[in-house]
């Protein structure tokens, strides 16, 4: 742990849950600015731009810049540009939001003649958009998720059905299975260690998922941080193998490692 100079957090489980910040947050933001540690905010709901995430975290108390926030819309986009370079109109299945994203990045967001489908977490569903998507990839369009997940964490008293289940219904109808990007395709964790010219092993990855964050971690070879405050528990971290390469409760015991991996002789 002395080599990190910077973290990567997961947000949705390991910074807060649903609405609600978890008490060690802020506690352990403050650690890292202390130890001239970096952070950037990692996610894989696509359902809200970087904008609405800088504002989402500024209402709970964190202040942080919009480049510090990375989300799958933004793998999507580079995919899209780099591998489908023709296709410039694109059937979104998403929110305003990523659609939004999408539109800021110079594609045009289109359902009457896309040249490639997207989906996301789509918070606002409809039957008949979710009919028209299934029609365009049954077409043969290219077909790209941005990320896996099929629940999204909450606090609440229901289940958020997320991107990973949306695109089951889709192949169901289809016949057809999506690219798949986010976690745990190591993509956007390679990006940010490029941007900031930083080696892997000066980077640590923390997040509450096994099958995203850690797994993201171990393919891009960064120290791998799991947080039991949100989906994995105790057993499941146990039973891991390779396991993490530190499991703590909350973030702000791994707070407490750096602070000692600091202070402590070699």
């Amino acid at each position: 742990m002395r080599t990190i100079r910077h973290v990567v957090l997961d947000l949705d489980g390991t910074i807060y849950k649903g609405g609600r910040l978890f008490p060690c947050t802020l506690p352990f933001l403050a650690c890292l600015k202390r130890l001239e540690i970096g952070c950037t905010f990692l996610t894989n709901n696509t359902s809200r731009s970087a904008a609405d995430y800088v504002e989402k975290l500024r209402r709970l108390g964190i202040e942080a810049r919009r480049e510090q926030i990375y989300t799958p819309a933004q793998s999507a986009i580079g995919y899209v540009r780099e591998r489908l370079p023709r296709a410039k109109a694109l059937a979104v299945l998403g929110t305003p939001s990523l659609c939004g994203e999408f539109e800021q990045a110079g594609f045009e967001v289109s359902w009457e003649r896309p040249e490639a489908v997207i989906v996301g977490f789509d918070t606002t569903l409809t039957y008949e958009r979710l009919c028209r998507t299934a029609w365009w990839i049954s077409r043969g369009l290219p077909f790209v998720a941005t990320h896996p997940d099929l629940v999204c964490p909450t606090d609440e008293a229901t289940v958020l059905v997320d991107c990973g289940s949306i695109c089951a219904a889709l192949s169901a109808a289809t016949g057809r299975r999506p690219v798949v990007l986010g976690k745990p395709d190591p993509g956007m964790l390679l990006e940010i260690c490029r941007e900031l010219h930083l080696a892997p092993g000066e980077v640590a990855m923390a997040g509450d998922r096994i099958y995203t964050d850690m797994e993201m971690a171990r393919r891009a070879g960064v120290f791998s941080v799991l947080v039991l405050s949100g989906e994995a528990k105790e057993e499941d971290a146990a039973a891991l193998s390779p396991p993490p390469d530190l499991v703590v409760r909350h973030v702000g015991e791994f707070g407490e490692w750096l602070e000692r991996s600091r202070n402590e002789p070699a």
